[in-house]
């Protein structure tokens, strides 16, 4: 190798069990903020896509209305 570079083959890891138990745990309990963290930001990325498709609505609805076009009352049927 004339860069001066090496290659390494790694052929086994020795990791205990309960070290390995340990890791995972530790990843579960990092991930629980993670997860809240997602869900807000999903949250709020749906109430924003919500409130702009909310407001398209009504403004459709408001000009078609402003052009006479009829628009069916929908009421739910009495109980």
């Amino acid at each position: 190798m004339a860069d001066g570079t090496n290659l390494v083959t790694i052929r086994d890891i020795d990791v205990p069990f309960f070290r390995m138990v340990m890791i995972l745990v530790k990843w579960s309990i990092a991930a629980i903020p993670a997860i809240i963290i997602a869900a807000i930001l999903y949250a709020l990325l749906f109430a924003v896509i919500g409130g702009v498709v909310g407001s398209v609505v009504a403004i459709i609805n408001s000009l078609l209305q402003a052009l006479g076009v009829p628009i069916p009352d929908i009421t739910p049927p009495p109980a």
